[in-house]
C-alpha cells in the first residue's frame, strides 16, 4: 500500500518538535470581558463531534493548517497546554485533530488499515508502539486505538538532571467518516493525563452511517 501521510504527518512532525514546555505555565492576562459558556468547546458537525479543550490552553491550528496545506488533508484542531515555542523540562500535552481522504491510500477498508502507515511514521521518529491496537467505543462510535510512547531525556529538578527519564505519550484514535480518515491525537506526560485529556472527547448520536 503506497501510503501518504499528509495532514496527520504534519500535524505529527510538529508534535515531534514541540513536546517539552515550561514546568510553570505562564499567567495568562485577565479579561474584563466573560467567556462565552462554550467557548473552549471545539465542535464539527461534518464529522459530529465535540471536544472540550482545556481552559488556558492555546490553539495553533491555522499555523499547522498553513504547513500542511493539501486538496485531500486538513488539520482541523490543534491545541496545546503552553504554547509549543516555549521550551522546558516538562512534557508539553497536546490535542490534534486531523482528516485526509481515503484517496490517499488505496486498498484502506477499514479503520485498522491506517495503523500501519501511522506506526511507521510515529517509529521513524523514534517512538515505540505500546501493546497492541484496540477498538474503543465513544458515545457510539467505535475507534480504532494506538498507543506509543518516546522517552525525551532525563528530568531536571533544581536545573539538575535527574535519574528519571521524561516519557512522552501518545494516543491516537482513527475513525473512518465520510470517506475521510479523522485521527485524534492526545500527547501527555502520564496515562492519567491521557486518559482526561481523550475524555473530553464527545460524539453526537449518528443519524446515519458515517462510513
Amino acid at each position: 500500500m503506497h501510503c501518504r501521510l499528509l495532514a496527520f504527518g504534519a500535524a505529527f512532525l510538529f508534535l515531534t518538535v514541540a513536546t517539552r514546555s515550561q514546568s510553570k505555565p505562564v499567567a495568562a492576562a485577565k479579561s474584563s470581558t466573560a467567556p462565552k459558556e462554550d467557548a473552549q468547546i471545539y465542535r464539527n458537525s461534518t464529522y459530529g463531534f465535540r471536544y472540550q479543550i482545556p481552559f488556558g490552553w492555546v490553539e495553533r491550528t491555522k499555523q499547522l493548517q498553513e504547513g500542511s496545506a493539501d486538496s485531500k488533508g486538513a488539520v482541523l484542531l490543534a491545541v496545546f497546554e503552553h504554547p509549543p515555542e516555549a521550551i522546558g523540562n516538562a512534557i508539553n500535552s497536546a490535542v490534534v485533530v486531523a482528516a485526509e481522504s481515503i484517496e490517499s491510500y488505496p486498498g484502506l477498508k477499514k479503520a485498522e488499515d491506517y495503523i500501519g502507515p501511522l506506526t511507521e511514521l510515529a517509529t521513524s521518529k523514534g517512538f515505540q508502539a505500546e501493546g497492541d491496537p484496540s477498538v474503543i467505543e465513544i458515545d457510539g462510535r467505535h475507534l480504532v486505538r494506538a498507543d506509543f510512547t518516546k522517552e525525551l531525556g532525563p528530568k531536571k529538578i533544581d536545573d539538575q538532571a535527574g535519574d528519571e527519564k521524561l516519557t512522552m505519550r501518545q494516543a491516537t484514535l482513527i475513525l473512518l467518516a465520510r470517506r475521510q480518515i479523522v485521527s485524534f491525537t492526545f500527547i501527555a506526560g502520564g496515562e492519567d493525563e491521557l486518559d482526561k485529556l481523550m475524555n473530553e472527547l464527545h460524539f453526537s448520536i449518528a443519524k446515519s452511517s458515517l462510513r
